[in-house]
């Protein structure tokens, strides 16, 4: 149930509250977004394509083409935005959605709020346009009890004097927390607050961070909710960008709990895109380690790097050379993937770009802008807030995403729906065919609705347990190769331990690398995910086969060029759990602790692999369980999904057969043969023409369309988000 007051909150409304402004659209705010220009002209000339679908099928094959056609509308590519506590992330995010002043950048130690803009996303009308979900019992139990994921690893290091620090941290937080929501405060957690507007003083409540209220009673507290909230989700328009967009801003992960670094794990499971922001002044030192860590576990094709704050350098048109030598040298000597795509700029820039104030940017960083200037634009040349925006390295990373969604996940949205679109196109005529001979009166041999029934009952049962068969082993088979690495990590790690104590004592501090254990790991992941795919290839074509066998069989026509077109394995979730802090992965004073209270070399052995199986189990458990259970899902929906449509369009084609002439005459609008042969060409011309392009989707107007009926909307129709 949405409501602009949620009647289980302690808040209310300020009615006189400000309104967010709305989103700034000067037309260089286009600039950088060509690439995500042409293929939202593709989507939309797939869109235009089912229509002419829509309108020449008849009812059951518009319920199709409308199918297909929400699915081309609903399709959001997300971003998600990883990095530390500010580098200025939040600022970037504003900057793309157009909206300088939307997020709060100023979060205290423990909010660990993932924010979603959900730009131009089209919704229904009574749809929230804010959704503010808040930690969940377990959850907040896990943090306050036990210090969350830093008490764990600082109890088992024996880091004392770290665990001291997180409790004393947390009893603030939990007195402050509870002192400013009352009584209510225990029924608030695991709750979803839903909003039809959206404004400032909104996002101050439930992102923002809380001061140190002197009336914990007062009812519109900045901050009120903030360290209870877990997500907040944003819908908005973004004139400048030219399809719907999910830019996902995540907390930075080093913060004192490593709550954000859990969450942004779980962030990043959902994205095909991720953009890691870091800080010009700081740019991947070792406490990005754990930023390196992530990256790594994703394709180095989907990651964008974006060194932010380049107005804070003195002098950024030869400094930029040398931050990118370091940060490349970085990622080298840490294992970190290679051929990442790095942009420099600057969010402060951008937004000031927007708001046309470039002769208010402070001083240090005008006199950087005038520097870059320099480089960049002609001798004496005016600096415009175009050229700010230009230098601002926005259009470069809005290029580098529009690239990423071009080739990639758009690529394959746009090929798997004009294989459904060629599959359905094949039943229409098959349809039409045998509309017309029916009209004709001629005989028709058709196989009896009931035995079709039973037959696609039994590909479908036959097909599903086949996939099902197949993955079992793989996936058996993986787990006992993960289980194997993680025996001989422990072994090896053992070994080295007490060869260092048989050569230094136990007066010397030891560490041991945990990445040879994340490379295994990750091999045989990726491993797994090809294999699952070649099996799920394989069991889509035979599917495929079997229901083009079932149309020859069903019909006593011959359909010319008629094949079932089977659909591209689906895409696997990467291993981002490997990216998880571990207790090795520390500096060597959290092991002091440790250290000291061991006596004997024994005692250190047997201590020391109890340690690491047990920091390194919630990572085997997330690959074994977790990850291998989302693979499975989404395999076996990718057949079952497939199976069903093409089941549907075998049932329609099969009931043409069976209604009476007078309810076939117009079927399809159009009685003459000639005239529906004609537009069935046409159409697959448009869905065939451009099927193969290895380099992503070309816009392509096609060949002239028949002219379309104007159809009235229906009530359930979907509308644009209106800006709050």
């Amino acid at each position: 149930m949405i409501e602009d007051v949620p009647a289980d909150a302690t808040d209310s409304v300020d009615a006189t509250a400000a309104p967010l402004h709305p989103a700034l659209t000067p037309a260089f705010a286009k600039h950088g977004l060509e690439q995500l220009d042409a293929f939202a002209e593709s989507m939309e000339n797939l869109e235009e394509a089912l229509l002419d679908i829509e309108s020449f099928g008849g009812r059951e094959a518009e319920k199709k083409a409308e199918t297909l056609i929400q699915s081309v509308n609903e399709f959001e590519p997300s971003i998600t935005m990883i990095g530390q506590i500010k580098s200025g992330k939040t600022s970037l995010v504003n900057a793309m959605a157009g909206r300088p002043e939307l997020l709060p950048a100023d979060v205290n130690p423990w909010t660990s709020v993932v924010t979603s803009l959900h730009l131009n996303s089209l919704r229904k009308a009574n749809d929230p346009v804010a959704s503010f979900r808040f930690f969940d019992q377990g959850e907040w139990d896990f943090l306050v009890e036990n210090g969350g994921r830093i008490g764990e690893l600082s109890s088992r290091a024996g880091a004392d004097d770290e665990l001291v620090k997180v409790r004393e941290q947390i009893a603030e937080m939990r007195e402050k927390t509870k002192a400013r929501l009352g009584k209510k405060f225990e029924l608030l957690l695991g709750q979803t607050h839903n909003y039809r507007h959206l404004d400032d003083e909104l996002m101050q409540r439930y992102v923002c961070m809380g001061d140190d209220f002197g009336d914990p009673e007062m009812l519109d507290a900045q901050g009120q909710f903030a360290d209870i909230t877990k997500s907040a989700d944003l819908f908005l328009d973004a004139p400048s960008i030219p399809m719907p967009l999910c830019i996902r801003d995540t907390p930075g992960v080093n913060d004192t709990f490593m709550m954000r670094e859990q969450i942004t794990i779980n962030a990043l499971r959902g994205s095909r895109i991720c953009v890691v922001v870091l800080s010009a002044n700081q740019a991947l030192s070792s406490m990005d380690m754990g930023l390196i860590r992530l990256i790594a576990n994703i394709d180095s094709r989907e990651v964008v790097v974006f060194v932010n704050r380049i107005d804070e350098l003195p002098n950024p048109a030869e400094q930029i050379d040398e931050i990118r030598d370091s940060i490349l040298k970085t990622l080298a000597d840490n294992n970190g993937p290679s051929g990442l795509h790095l942009v420099f700029g600057s969010a402060y820039w951008a937004n000031m770009a927007l708001q046309e104030t470039i002769e208010d940017l402070v001083p240090d960083s005008a006199a950087s802008l005038a520097n870059y200037a320099k480089a960049k634009l002609e001798d004496g040349a005016e600096i415009t807030p175009a050229d700010v925006w230009d230098m601002s390295g926005l259009p470069a990373l809005f290029d580098a995403i529009s690239e990423r969604i071009n080739v990639g996940e758009g690529a394959q949205v746009i090929t798997a729906l004009r294989k459904r679109a060629l599959n359905h196109l094949h039943g229409l005529r098959a349809s039409s065919n045998i509309v017309s001979m029916r009209i004709e009166n001629q005989d028709l041999k058709m196989m009896d609705p009931a035995v079709l029934a039973e037959r696609l009952d039994k590909i479908e049962d036959r097909n599903m347990a086949a996939l099902d068969a197949a993955l079992k082993p793989l996936f058996e088979s993986y787990t006992a190769r993960i289980d194997q690495a993680h025996k001989r990590f422990l072994d090896r790690a053992l070994e080295s331990l007490l060869q260092h104590l048989e050569k230094h004592g136990d007066k010397e501090l030891w560490q041991y690398s945990p990445e040879g254990l994340r490379m295994l790991l990750r091999s045989s992941y990726h491993s797994m995910c090809k294999k699952t795919a070649n099996a799920c290839v394989q069991a889509l074509g035979e599917a495929a086969e079997e229901l083009s066998s079932t149309y020859c069989d069903l019909l006593s026509i011959e359909v010319e060029g008629f094949s079932v077109s089977a659909p591209e394995a689906p895409s696997f979730p990467p291993p981002v759990a490997l990216g998880q802090t571990i207790a090795l992965d520390l500096q060597s004073s959290w092991w002091k602790g440790w250290w000291q209270r061991r006596k004997g070399y024994r005692a250190y052995a047997d201590s020391f692999y109890e340690l690491i199986e047990a920091e390194t189990a919630p990572i085997l458990n997330d690959m074994k369980n977790v990850q291998v259970k989302e693979i499975r899902r989404i395999t076996m929906a990718q057949l079952q999904d497939f199976l069903l449509e093409q089941g549907g369009i075998l049932t329609d084609v099969s009931n043409k057969s069976q209604i009476s002439v007078g309810e076939l005459k117009g079927l399809f609008g159009i009685t003459a043969q000639e005239e529906r042969e004609a537009i069935f060409d046409v159409l697959f011309d448009e869905f065939g023409a451009d099927e193969e392009t290895p380099d992503g989707p070309e816009p392509d107007s096609g060949p002239a369309r028949p002219k379309r009926p104007t159809r009235p909307q229906s009530t359930g129709s979907f509308n644009k988000g209106e800006a709050a």
